[in-house]
C-alpha cells in the first residue's frame, strides 16, 4: 500500500461541488441554426455583388430596348440576302443596314448597297458577332434590314371617315372592309392585304389581342401593299362590327356552313365588310352573330376548308366581279 505519509508526496484533496449558472448559459450552449448563403452575409464579397445589383436594377428603370449602331432598335429585322433584297424592292419602309465587316459581295449583295444607296437608307457596317447578336442567331448571311413598327390607326376612327368620304361622294365604289378574326399567321395577314389592294378595298381591321401583325414578314407577303392599304386594329373587334353597322355597312361572315351560297351574294353592292376566321376554329359565336350573313364559298367536298387568304381572295374577286355587273 503506498505511503502518502513521506516526504515530497503530494496529497490531493476532493473538489467540493462548483456553483451553477442556474441555466443563464443555456441559451449560449444553443445551436445558430444552418450557415445563411453568401450573398446574405453582410461582410461576404456575395453579398455586396447583390446589393450592387440591385441598386443598378432601380437605378436603370424600365427596360431599354437593345441598340443598333447608336440607334433604337425595333424588334422587327429582316435577315438573309434574298429576304432583304425582296423587301427593299417592295419599298418596305427601311431606317438602317447591318453589313457583316468584309462580307463577299455577290450580285444580291450588290444590289442591296445600290437600292440603300438611291433610297439614301443608312448602311452601317459591324462585326460578324455583333450582327449574330442583334439577329439573335437567324440566318443572316451577312446583312439584316432594320424596318420601323407599324402605326395602326384606329379601327372605329378610320371607319368613320372612309363612310363620311362614301356618303360625300368621294369615292367611285362602295366601301369594302376586311375583318380578321383571329388570324395569327402574318404571312396570311400580308396575303390577305394584298388581296384588299387587288380588289380596291379600302381597310384591313385586325383585333388587338390574339391577331397577326404588320411585321416584316407580313410586309414581304405583301408585295408592298400595306403602304396602300391601312391595317386599323380593334380594341373590340365585335364593337367595331356594329359601329360599321350604324354607319351603314353590311357584314358577311365567311364559314364552310353559311346560309347563302358566294356566288348569291346580294350585298355585294352595298358598303361591305368581309369577316373572315382562321382556319381551324373559323368565326368566334359574338362575331358570327353580328354578321347580317354567313356565306359559305363552294368546294369540293373533299377540302374540307381553305386557307383564311385564299377564302379571302375569292370572296373579294366574286364581291368585285358582282360590283362590276351592276
Amino acid at each position: 500500500m503506498a505511503d502518502n505519509s513521506r516526504p515530497g508526496a503530494i496529497r490531493k484533496k476532493k473538489k467540493a461541488p462548483l456553483k451553477g449558472t442556474g441555466g443563464k448559459g443555456r441559451r449560449a450552449l444553443e445551436g445558430k441554426g444552418p450557415t445563411p448563403r453568401a450573398e446574405d452575409r453582410p461582410y461576404h464579397k456575395a453579398h455586396k455583388m447583390k446589393k450592387a445589383a440591385e441598386r443598378r436594377q432601380n437605378s436603370a428603370g424600365p427596360a431599354r430596348q437593345p441598340r443598333l449602331g447608336g440607334k433604337r432598335a425595333s424588334e422587327e429585322l429582316v435577315t438573309g440576302r434574298n429576304a432583304v433584297l425582296e423587301a427593299l424592292r417592295t419599298g418596305i419602309p427601311s431606317k438602317h443596314l447591318f453589313v457583316m465587316s468584309n462580307l463577299e459581295a455577290d450580285d444580291r449583295v450588290k444590289e442591296i448597297l445600290a437600292i440603300t444607296a438611291r433610297e439614301d437608307i443608312p448602311a452601317l457596317e459591324i462585326t460578324r458577332s455583333e450582327l449574330e447578336r442583334l439577329t439573335e442567331g437567324a440566318v443572316h448571311q451577312g446583312v439584316a434590314l432594320q424596318i420601323p413598327q407599324y402605326k395602326y390607326p384606329d379601327a372605329s376612327d378610320l371607319g368613320l371617315s372612309i363612310m363620311e368620304r362614301w356618303h360625300a361622294g368621294e369615292l367611285s365604289r362602295p366601301p369594302l372592309f376586311v375583318a380578321l378574326d383571329g388570324i395569327t399567321d402574318p404571312r396570311n395577314l400580308g396575303a390577305i392585304i394584298r388581296c384588299v389592294s387587288a380588289f380596291s378595298g379600302q381597310a384591313v381591321i385586325v383585333p388587338e389581342r390574339r391577331s397577326a401583325g404588320v411585321t416584316a414578314s407580313a410586309w414581304k407577303t405583301s408585295a408592298g401593299a400595306v403602304s396602300r392599304i391601312p391595317v386599323a386594329k380593334a380594341t373590340n373587334l365585335t364593337r367595331v362590327i356594329q359601329q360599321l353597322k350604324d354607319q351603314g355597312v353590311f357584314v358577311v361572315g365567311l364559314d364552310g356552313d353559311g346560309d347563302v351560297a358566294l356566288p348569291d351574294l346580294s350585298l355585294a353592292t352595298e358598303p361591305l365588310c368581309v369577316v373572315a376566321g382562321s382556319e381551324g376554329k373559323g368565326l368566334s359565336r359574338l362575331v358570327a352573330e353580328n354578321c347580317d350573313q354567313i356565306v359559305s364559298i363552294p368546294i369540293d367536298s373533299a377540302m374540307e376548308s381553305l386557307n383564311a387568304s385564299m377564302a379571302v381572295g375569292i370572296a373579294l374577286y366574286e364581291v368585285g366581279r358582282l360590283r362590276k355587273g351592276e
